[in-house]
C-alpha cells in the first residue's frame, strides 16, 4: 500500500491503460477521481474500485473543455482535501490521413483532445501538487517520438511528441516545487483505440518499411497489456521514481526500434 492517503487524478480512465492505472494506484491505497466523458463507463470503473475496497470519485468530463476541467479538479480535492499524482491520459488516434485530405476540423479535434487536454489536466491540478510535491505522468506514444512510419497519423503523432516536450519543460519548471514529471510512450497495447482510429486512404501517405520477422521484438504477434503501462505509471508515481522527472519511458517491447 505504498500510496496510502495520496489521493491520484487520471484522465480517460472508463477503459484501457487509463482503468487498468486507476485500479492499480487504487490498490496500492490511492483516491482516485476517475475521469472521462462517458458518465456510465466511468461509474463501472469507480464501482469496481470501491467493490475491490478501495476509494473513488467518477468525474465526468471533456478534457477539452476548460470550465468542465476545472469544475472535476475541484470537485476531487474538495472531496479527498488533496492531490498527489496526475495521470494524463486521455487521447484519441482521431483520423489518420493524408496531410491534404485531412481537414481542419479533424486535425483541430485530435489537438484539442491530446494537447489541450493534457494541457488543462495539469494546468488545474499543478496548483494542489503545489502544496506538497507531487507526481504527474503523461501517455504519449512511439508514434511521433520513435516511429514515423504510421501512414496518415500527422496530427496524432504531432501531439504526441509535443507531450514529450511539455513533460521535459515541465520538469525543469515545477523541480522547484517538488513536483516530478514523466511521460509514458506505449508501443502496441491491447486496448480498442485501434478500432476507433478513422483512417481514411492512408496508402497514399504510405512509405514501405522493412521489418524483421514478427512486428515486436519481444513477444511476436502479442501486443503489450494495459495492465503492464499500469505498472509503469504507479513506478513513476511512486517515491521508488524520486530521483525521476523529464524522461520519456518507452514500453514496446523494442518495437519502435525496428526502423
Amino acid at each position: 500500500m505504498e500510496l496510502q492517503g495520496k489521493v491520484a487524478l487520471v484522465t480517460g480512465a472508463g477503459s484501457g491503460i487509463g482503468k487498468a492505472a486507476a485500479l492499480r494506484l487504487a490498490r496500492e491505497g490511492a483516491m482516485v477521481g476517475v475521469l472521462s466523458h462517458t458518465d456510465d463507463e466511468i461509474r463501472k470503473t469507480a464501482q469496481e474500485i470501491e467493490q475491490a475496497g478501495g476509494k473513488a470519485i467518477p468525474l465526468v468530463a471533456d478534457v477539452g473543455d476548460d470550465a468542465q476541467m476545472k469544475k472535476a479538479v475541484a470537485d476531487l480535492v474538495q472531496t479527498y482535501g488533496r492531490l498527489d499524482i496526475v495521470f494524463a491520459n486521455a487521447g484519441i488516434n482521431g483520423v489518420w490521413a493524408p496531410i491534404d485530405e485531412l481537414q481542419p476540423e479533424e486535425w483541430d479535434r485530435t489537438v484539442k483532445t491530446n494537447l489541450r487536454g493534457t494541457y488543462l489536466t495539469i494546468h488545474y491540478a499543478v496548483p494542489h501538487l503545489k502544496k506538497a510535491g507531487g507526481s504527474i505522468v503523461v501517455t504519449a506514444s512511439i508514434n511521433g517520438t520513435r516511429t514515423f512510419t504510421s501512414a496518415g497519423a500527422t496530427a496524432y503523432s504531432a501531439t504526441k511528441a509535443a507531450q514529450v516536450a511539455m513533460t521535459q519543460m515541465l520538469a525543469v519548471e515545477l523541480a522547484k516545487h517538488k513536483i516530478r514529471v514523466n511521460a509514458v510512450c506505449p508501443g502496441r497495447i491491447g486496448t480498442q483505440i485501434t478500432d476507433n482510429t478513422d483512417k481514411r486512404n492512408t496508402e497514399e501517405a504510405e512509405v514501405p518499411a522493412e521489418y524483421p520477422e514478427g512486428p515486436i521484438p519481444l513477444t511476436g504477434e502479442e501486443p503489450g497489456t494495459s495492465e503492464e503501462v499500469a505498472e509503469l505509471v504507479l513506478f513513476l508515481a511512486s517515491e521508488r521514481a524520486r530521483h525521476i522527472t523529464g524522461t520519456p519511458v518507452w514500453i514496446d517491447g523494442a518495437q519502435s526500434l525496428l526502423v
